[in-house]
């Protein structure tokens, strides 16, 4: 438990009191024995895992899950990373005779497609293409990507699998129905329920924002439609039952670099990230009260999480709903304080360091629901000290591609993603100038163009909501090179078109792209 900088005032809203006893101490991680083959790493056997157990490692680590998500990451981030060698490689062969057959045979045997003949074919005329090249192939490997991820469930975590089954069980007897995480659209947070709390992906509802400052109008929209499950078809529970929808906040600092590396939405202050955090909160929950009654059941929650660590922080509320933004639990200390405990009792400790930590006299319920994160975060704690020394390299900015719209849901590693969730680019123009800013150093520095896709999810068993979702990529992709004109014209941004039936657990659907030509297997 730590005090932080000087910040902005405590506050909470006043809420009545309830009490409720916790439930099942179901384990929530799931784990997936699924190999995929679209990438070079493949996930270790059980045994593989239990013989690298070590001492070093803390009694509630999960090894096994650890270097299967290891796997997992490195496969997907190594199927990017091989773009550029790649390309550099056919750069010095293209004026050969034989270049079309050589980098075919380059590109079949290192990335695993065959890359576009319309550009292969007229590098004899003038330079390769590159910076075309360069985001279709960007493009390819995010379809492989995608289509992995739904084909195979590597996570572990879809729906209807026993992760989220057992998660979804225990929330609701820690009084949830409902669990709505907004982390900030850094790409550094993007693994943070998959890996950072070791959640199933299907038992939660992501919204990234920059700054983790959501949107509190369709924030309220989603609590309703919510709430009309349950009073219509008693889902997740009946309307009746004494749950409440839960939503959570996650902030970002670096404890590195904290005046440099923070979030930069707040400046790279994390007093001022949590202190707005908690009053976005705050205007959800009242927005909710004001327009259902006092009576509407929203809880909240203020996490912060290091991205150089991947420890979390959590601002335990007491059960009367106040949050103290000076007071917090730090994941690290929980770590430190149980490391020398035996499984049964690190676990007693943890849950007796939650209530101590309460901002009042805690809810039972959100005690254990707190508690179980702080486990998992353990094991991420492990992660990082195993496979990174204990904090990552790449303390800053190093995403693959820009995100933008509705949907990712097969997006949860670090540095892959920059998201900016929108409707439209006029209202998500601070996001989406944000991650632009952000490639203009890491590609466009380097000759290599901005790649975004532009993603809509939409609801199959609507009339008409394909369409909807393929116009709506249609006048982003418009807005977009409205907006940014300049590196459009000169090829230094491109965008593919994606839409996904979110109704059924299927990969992302093409529909267009910036790189246009006549070409198999193109975009």
């Amino acid at each position: 438990m730590q005090a932080a900088r000087p910040a902005a005032t405590p506050s909470g809203a006043s809420r009545a009191q309830r009490t409720r006893l916790s439930g099942s101490k179901a384990n929530s991680l799931g784990r997936s024995g699924t190999r995929t083959a679209a990438f070079s790493s493949s996930f270790p056997s059980r045994a593989e895992a239990s013989a690298g157990r070590g001492s070093s490692t803390h009694p509630l680590t999960d090894l096994d899950a650890n270097r299967a998500l290891k796997a997992y990451d490195e496969g997907v981030k190594q199927a990017f990373d091989r773009i550029v060698p790649v390309l550099k490689q056919l750069s010095g062969l293209q004026h050969e005779d034989n270049f079309v057959d050589q980098a075919q045979a380059i590109a079949q045997d290192q990335l695993g497609y065959a890359l576009p003949l319309p550009i292969l074919e007229t590098a004899w005329v003038s330079q390769l293409d590159m910076r075309t090249l360069f985001a279709w192939c960007v493009f390819e490997t995010y379809e492989q990507t995608s289509a992995a991820f739904f084909n195979r469930d590597p996570l572990g975590g879809q729906a209807g699998s026993e992760a989220s089954q057992a998660f979804n069980a225990f929330l609701l007897e820690c009084g949830f129905h409902l669990l709505d995480i907004t982390p900030c659209a850094d790409g550094r947070l993007a693994h943070a329920i998959a890996y950072g709390l070791r959640l199933p992906f299907s038992s939660v509802r992501r919204r990234p924002h920059a700054g983790a400052l959501f949107d509190v109008e369709n924030t309220v929209n989603r609590w309703v439609k919510t709430e009309h499950l349950r009073y219509r078809e008693g889902i997740p529970n009946l309307a009746h039952a004494d749950t409440r929808y839960l939503k959570v906040a996650m902030y970002h600092f670096s404890s590195r670099d904290p005046s440099h590396e923070g979030c930069a939405a707040h400046g790279s202050d994390d007093s001022l990230a949590a202190s707005c955090g908690l009053l976005r909160l705050q205007d959800f929950q009242q927005a909710v009260e004001n327009s259902f009654c006092c009576g509407a059941s929203v809880d909240l929650l203020l996490l912060g999480i290091d991205t150089d660590t991947d420890a979390i922080r959590v601002h335990v509320p007491g059960m009367d709903g106040s949050t103290n933004l000076e007071r917090w639990l730090d994941a690290q200390d929980v770590y430190a304080a149980t490391a020398d405990l035996n499984r049964e009792q690190a676990r007693q400790q943890v849950q007796q360091m939650v209530r101590q930590a309460a901002a009042s006299a805690p809810d039972p319920g959100m005690v254990s629901l707190v508690a179980r994160l702080l486990e998992h975060n353990i094991s991420q704690i492990d992660y990082v000290r195993q496979f990174h020394g204990g904090a990552y390299d790449d303390a800053s900015h190093a995403e693959r591609f820009i995100g933008v719209g509705i949907g990712f849901k097969e997006i949860h590693l670090r540095n892959l993603t920059y998201f900016a969730y929108m409707d439209t680019v006029e209202e998500g123009a601070a996001d989406l100038d944000v991650g632009v800013k952000i490639f203009r150093g890491l590609n466009v520095s380097r000759g290599l163009p901005v790649p975004v896709v532009v993603r809509f999810d939409y609801h199959g068993q609507v009339p008409g909501a394909r369409e909807r979702a393929v116009r709506h990529c249609q006048r982003v992709q418009a807005a977009i090179e409205s907006r940014y004109a300049e590196l459009c014209q000169q090829g230094l941004l491109h965008a593919l078109l994606t839409i996904r039936d979110q109704d059924r657990h299927i990969p992302a659907e093409i529909v267009a792209s910036t790189i246009v030509f006549a070409a198999t297997g193109g975009h």
